[in-house]
């Protein structure tokens, strides 16, 4: 295991500062896909004809991240496009996170969602489009699993899932690629996009019980584990953590971020409180960030505070 796993140990032994590493996405899809995903699963994945490709890019091009999901453990391969697939849709992220789940009979039907427009105008213009999904007040966890990406993400993502699920039966999904997989564990909360690395199976149990309560956890309000909100830019996820985790603020949408220019970031408390940070982009140690790649100078967010 330390061979294959050997990008996300050598991270986890430099301890390098994970905010500021989430997928920046304004929404998220995931869709049901069972059995073998490749290097770049969405495209290599047996979904039908080619409904992957054009998916995700009309996810991506209105701001969005289409994952994978399959059920941790054992999988059957699923080729029959007739199948219904579990999809859920997560929106709203900046302001009040809302989750959309259910099956779609036909994936292709996710090709007719306007996903610039409808996801602005909320859950329920969605599912005008897709009756079959309704809102939800739960939550899921989604943890990056995708072998062919990287070792690292199967060795210490689907054991991760796997206990998580067991607790929280149909509430945890091993997913596709995140990014990050230096980080592995990893996983991504919805409906927040909250991101989080360097996961355990208590510390993934406490990341999907505090999103219920619209939180981050104790646990991983830190700048190991914390990787920041997907629907902010890398900075502002880094500034936010920073001020999370001097403050012990767990709410989820306690802070708002604003960039004020050259670097700076005001981010602001709802109780009124505000802070302004200088943020730069710092060498770290000489590291691998994929198990088949070479080692090169890492980087990560140093924040200043301004505020005085």
């Amino acid at each position: 295991m330390s061979q294959i796993a050997q990008c996300s140990r050598q991270w986890d032994d430099a301890e390098v500062p994970a905010p500021g590493s989430a997928s920046v996405a304004r929404f998220w899809v995931a869709l049901e896909q069972n059995g073998p995903w490749g290097h770049d699963a969405i495209a290599s994945a047996h979904l039908p004809d080619v409904l992957g490709p054009e998916l995700e890019r009309a996810v991506s091009a209105a701001g969005g991240r289409l994952l994978l999901i399959r059920r941790p453990g054992r999988h059957v391969d699923t080729h029959d496009p007739g199948v219904p697939r579990n999809c859920y849709i997560a929106g709203g992220l900046a302001d009040e996170p809302w989750l959309l789940e259910g099956e779609v009979d036909d994936p292709f039907d996710l090709l007719r969602v306007d996903w610039r427009g409808q996801i602005e105008q909320g859950p329920d213009a969605v599912s005008e489009t897709l009756p079959l999904l309704e809102e939800t007040r739960d939550v899921v966890l989604l943890v990056c699993a995708n072998s062919k990406r990287d070792q690292c993400c199967a060795v210490r993502g689907r054991p991760v899932a796997a206990a998580v699920s067991e607790q929280r039966p149909g509430r945890v999904w091993e997913c596709s690629h995140t990014g990050g997989h230096r980080f592995a564990p990893t996983a991504v909360m919805l409906p927040s996009g909250q991101t989080y690395a360097r996961l355990t199976d208590e510390t993934a149990l406490a990341a999907y019980d505090a999103e219920r309560r619209r939180e981050v956890p104790a646990a991983l309000n830190c700048a190991l584990h914390n990787r920041g909100r997907s629907c902010l830019s890398a900075p502002a996820q880094a500034a936010e953590a920073f001020v999370r985790e001097q403050t012990g603020r767990l709410a989820l949408d306690a802070f708002g971020v604003e960039e004020a220019g050259d670097g700076v970031y005001v981010v602001s408390d709802r109780d009124g409180r505000s802070w302004r940070l200088r943020l730069a982009r710092v060498d770290g140690p000489e590291l691998k960030d994929s198990c088949l790649k070479v080692a090169k100078t890492s980087s990560y967010w140093q924040v200043t505070d301004l505020s005085g």
